[in-house]
């Protein structure tokens, strides 16, 4: 479990399971270092029906540098998601939304391991730092400039199935953070895949960004060996060095979802004012458009 107690600033949370390592600033402020369990990919966890890590995707026979269009059979079947530099192509120039879905090369494939195709797969790239804000808890910063369109990191942890989602809801206590992720696609008429991602005991850098009306990440299913999406989080804009890293836990991006994304963050089953029985929990964001409310599905309760 990490649960590091040396004290100051420079230790690796994830003990050298990312290619960079997630730094850590401690401020008494927070309390107690919560302890999980670092794994920088998903994991098999109660009521998931396929295994995160196994190979079920088919592979290209490209023995370039980099796979193209031309000759790739993964491109041809999906399409092309980044350019040549890595970069998440398809963004608006004004709202930054890519809508369409994202397939990897993968294990299988014979194309080199710096193929372009290959992005969320090479895992962590950028020095990140866990520390505590002023009134968020813990959160995530960058200590580099990231550009837009750049993968930053996962949002990994236990993928559990719906029922084992709504019992860890119903059973959470109201002073506990829920980190539980629904994300919901719509693959065709009548046809919803739903993915639940919950690292409260098993997670990676990802399970520290906080919420934010006005995020500068934006979350994407990419699917890379397994027909499991990873939940990646891309940069929406220019994001500056020491700029606190946030997403909107509903899924949105300026106001348009990528995909139906909602988070279960919010104190579950105690008493309230609300008809539903759920109280929501305020939000500290500070954005213009703050909705003052941290986002809400009731639909896992249901």
């Amino acid at each position: 479990m990490n649960s590091p107690d040396d004290g100051g600033h420079g230790a690796d949370l994830s003990d050298g399971r990312e290619t960079a390592p997630v730094l850590i600033e401690r401020s008494s402020a927070v309390g107690t270092f919560p302890e999980f369990q670092y794994s920088p990919d998903n994991v098999e966890g109660p009521g998931c029906t396929v295994d995160p890590s196994e190979v079920t995707l088919p592979g290209c026979s490209c023995l370039s540098h980099s796979c193209c269009t031309e000759s790739c059979s993964c491109l041809q079947t999906h399409g092309q998601a980044y350019d040549s530099t890595g970069t998440l192509l398809g963004l608006s120039r004004t709202d930054s939304v890519y809508c369409s879905p994202v397939f990897e090369c993968n294990a299988l494939c014979t194309c080199s391991d710096t193929c372009s195709n290959r992005v969320v797969e090479r895992g962590l790239r950028l020095r990140l730092e866990v520390y505590s804000t002023r009134k968020r808890g813990w959160g995530v910063r960058t200590l580099e400039a990231i550009p837009r369109g750049t993968f930053v990191c996962e949002y990994a942890g236990e993928v559990i199935g719906f029922e084992e989602a709504r019992r860890r809801q119903l059973t959470q206590r109201a002073e506990e953070n829920n980190y539980i992720i629904a994300l919901r696609e719509h693959a065709g008429t009548g046809s919803i895949i739903e993915t639940f991602v919950d690292p409260a005991v098993v997670g990676n850098v990802g399970r520290f960004l906080n919420h934010s009306c006005l995020p500068n990440l934006f979350m994407l299913p990419v699917r890379v060996h397994s027909v499991v999406p990873r939940l990646a989080l891309f940069a929406g804009r220019d994001i500056s060095a020491r700029e606190e890293l946030t997403f909107d836990y509903s899924g949105g991006y300026s106001n348009r979802p990528p995909v139906e994304l909602l988070s279960t963050q919010s104190d579950a089953a105690i008493q309230a004012s609300r008809a539903d029985g759920l109280k929501r929990k305020a939000c500290h964001c500070g954005a213009s458009n703050c909705a003052q409310f941290l986002p809400l599905d009731l639909s896992i309760l249901n």
